[in-house]
């Protein structure tokens, strides 16, 4: 399991893995207490809700199959050593590694240069910062 993530990076719709006991699963974020110090992840595959540690909880890394399974849309075009890839107005274009910058977030007249690869969760809370909306 990778680091865990501050409580402060979280909000609900986030996407993490949880951990309990040896199992891993991917799930969403409901609710976030920071004076308990703990999110309550929410399920699908079972409908169900549990409150987690910060050490219970990693970040999910963000690759072709995250951005896919959030409707991205990889798009053919002319993007020189990178992937463009499309959800509405809201777009990204991610370079090979050890180019600089390495994604490009682009929503209308905003545009955001990450110099590294960044979680699902990140991602996320960039979309949500740049257009109001969840990207759930």
């Amino acid at each position: 399991m990778q680091a865990m993530i501050p409580l402060n990076e979280l909000k609900p719709g986030d996407w993490v893995m949880a951990k309990y006991e040896e199992e891993t699963k991917q799930g969403s974020i409901v609710q976030v207490d920071h004076e308990a110090k703990q999110a309550c992840v929410a399920f699908e595959e079972n409908d169900t809700e549990y409150w987690y540690e910060p050490q219970d909880l990693s970040p999910i890394p963000l690759d072709e199959a995250q951005l896919l399974k959030l409707q991205f849309t990889l798009q053919n075009g002319n993007t020189p050593n990178g992937k463009l890839y499309v959800k509405g107005p809201f777009s990204i274009i991610w370079y090979a590694p050890g180019h600089h910058p390495q994604l490009i977030l682009h929503y209308r007249d905003e545009s955001r240069q990450l110099g590294e690869a960044i979680m699902v969760h990140q991602l996320q809370n960039h979309y949500h910062g740049m257009t109001n909306y969840s990207l759930a």
